[in-house]
């Protein structure tokens, strides 16, 4: 599925910020530069519409891009990042945080790993979060490209079985999982309505 209209609404720094309508939202979160502006591309169909970087840490503040006039994608800032200031991770940190616990309008978070790495601490302290707050998580197995059919199927069984979710292997190099992560975040979607 190909988004009709996808527009980069702004960078917001505090929550203060934010678009002020009842737009849901749908936010994308991971460590840096484990590919969700790459996804965020691939997913609307659109090659420029979410800046990709080599290095990590570009992604600073809650980007938003409004789809179809209907709803909103929310790039959050990766977290992990080790070569900018310990001042400046925790204000990532703490504008995140602020957004997943504070936000009426957030109705799922797509959290992205490198299915070629073990869940990070980070990672699971985010999952954990998210399950213990019933906030609605797909896991994105991104990089789905490098690994065989059968380890991936292994990853997947891995997450399913340590929290009870569903993960979506996806590739932005063949397009595996784009179907699927369309038809989850259209359910989410749903639900909000």
């Amino acid at each position: 599925m190909k988004n009709k209209e996808c527009k980069f609404i702004g960078s917001f720094y505090k929550l203060s910020q934010l678009p002020k309508d009842n737009r849901p939202h749908i936010a994308f979160a991971g460590r840096s530069n484990v590919g969700k502006s790459s996804l965020l591309n691939k997913l609307t169909g659109r090659k420029k519409l979410a800046k990709v970087s080599q290095t990590p840490g570009k992604t600073r503040a809650l980007n938003f891009f409004l789809i179809d006039d209907k709803f909103y994608y929310v790039d959050l800032p990766g977290y992990g990042y080790a070569k900018v200031s310990k001042t400046e991770r925790d204000s990532w940190g703490e504008l995140i945080n602020d957004y997943l616990a504070e936000s009426d309008n957030l109705v799922g978070l797509m959290l992205l790993l490198d299915i070629r790495r073990e869940p990070n601490t980070e990672d699971i302290q985010l999952l954990d979060w998210l399950v213990e707050n019933n906030l609605p998580c797909i896991p994105v197995l991104t990089k789905a490209d490098k690994l065989t059919r059968d380890k991936i199927n292994r990853k997947v069984f891995q997450i399913k079985n340590d929290y009870g979710l569903q993960a979506i292997p996806f590739s932005t190099v063949n397009g595996t999982g784009k179907d699927e992560l369309t038809k989850g975040i259209k359910e989410l979607l749903v639900m909000k309505n």
